[in-house]
């Protein structure tokens, strides 16, 4: 049995593994490298049975953050595991008739939410069941006044976008040992919402950063909207603009652009957030945002307004992205079915099958003002200015004082 922080460890390792796969457009080192994960995760999870397996009470297992299920839920898993221990199990999964509750959808879109802070920053939504959606790509508009009996002159005339939510797919295997089948349904689902949550993430950061806009979402760094030209379903990308400093006027600037709509409307400027890569965090943001305090001390992230800096891999080197989080809409969920199939396109292990599960959705910025594409390659660290004033100096701003 592996120590729990060797795990860890190695979870780290091929997480990274995972990240150079998708930056290196190599599908079979990806491949091999989320099975690893599905091990990890796998063995993890026999770890924390084992070390629990006198536990049995219900109140104990809940307080050690496995969770108790619904009877939806369980009802789901015991179909599930009776289907994947047959001896057909391909057969077995399509003639299943229950499906996937919406319940553990929306327990992975939790553990997304608080795991991952870009994720919480945006508006992420559960479109489970869902099509289309229509989005409010324009500011709130005013209602006229006039008498009470006059006729209504004023039509809100507020732009709306449809987006079709079943246009991307993300595909997640699922390697399940039979020693997995025989935990029962409680470890069954906290071993399905483990492998979501981190299939979806890899998938959704990569997509809601710089993702393309074919077969994938629009990322923040690309240009949207009606006058934007569109290659080949790619989306082309935004001009990064040049900063040296973030000083108030500087950083006013900049959100300065990101107040006003592609419409020329005025909106309020709120859940500003920067994402940016962590190597160039530590070596460019991190110097440009810290300082020394009076008290001797470094405070660190320091901006002219409320913003949430967030570390991204997916961000490329020498560039930042600064924003309005909750203009970007990433909606997800399960097909309508809701089911878990079985694979038999891949080799297996002994006492090992693969299984697939599919989340359909898509994410894109509300509008183009709300993300901007910074170049940050020549960013000054911070200085605190401090002005000394002579004795004539300060007597002379008292008198005009």
């Amino acid at each position: 049995m592996k120590n729990k922080d060797v795990l860890m460890q190695e979870k780290t390792k091929i997480l990274q593994q995972m990240n150079d796969a998708i930056a290196n457009n190599d599908p079979d080192a990806f491949a091999e490298a989320f099975e690893k994960l599905s091990m990890n995760i796998q063995e993890n999870i026999l770890n924390e049975v084992a070390a629990q397996q006198q536990a049995a009470d219900t109140m104990v297992l809940a307080g050690r953050g496995v969770h108790q299920l619904t009877s939806e839920e369980t009802q789901y898993y015991q179909a599930v595991i009776q289907a994947m221990k047959s001896s057909n199990p391909k057969q077995a999964l399509t003639d299943l008739e229950v499906v996937m509750p919406k319940t553990v959808i929306d327990r992975v879109f939790e553990d997304l939410t608080q795991q991952h802070p870009l994720l919480d920053a945006i508006d992420f939504q559960n479109t489970s069941g869902l099509i289309e959606m229509y989005l409010n790509t324009d500011e709130v508009q005013l209602a006229s006044w006039g008498k009470l009996c006059d006729t209504i002159t004023k039509e809100l005339s507020s732009g709306f976008k449809q987006i079709n939510m079943g246009l991307k797919k993300l595909s997640a295997f699922l390697p399940v040992c039979k020693a997995m089948l025989d935990l029962g349904p409680a470890w069954m689902d906290r071993y399905v919402r483990d492998i979501l949550t981190e299939a979806a993430y890899n998938g959704l950061e990569e997509g809601i950063i710089a993702g393309t806009g074919k077969d994938q979402p629009i990322g923040m760094m690309k240009k949207v909207g009606d006058d934007v030209e569109v290659s080949g379903g790619v989306y082309p990308d935004k001009e990064a603009l040049p900063i040296t400093s973030l000083d108030p006027v500087t950083y006013g600037g900049l959100l300065a652009k990101l107040a006003v709509t592609p419409k020329g409307k005025n909106r309020i400027v709120q859940n500003v957030i920067m994402v940016v890569n962590p190597s160039d965090y530590f070596t460019k943001v991190m110097p440009g945002t810290t300082i020394m305090s009076p008290a001797g001390t470094y405070v660190n992230n320091v901006l002219p307004y409320p913003t949430t800096v967030i570390q991204s891999v997916r961000v490329p080197k020498d560039k930042a992205i600064l924003g309005l989080g909750k203009k970007y809409f990433m909606g997800i969920g399960t097909a309508k079915s809701g089911k878990i199939e079985y694979s038999d396109q891949y080799h297996f292990l002994e006492d090992e099958r693969v299984y697939l599960t599919k989340l359909y959705g898509h994410g894109e910025p509300v509008d183009n003002n709300a993300f901007l594409v910074l170049d940050i390659s020549k960013l000054k660290p911070a200085v605190l200015k401090v002005e000394v004033q002579t004795a004539g100096e300060a007597t002379a701003a008292n008198t005009k004082a």
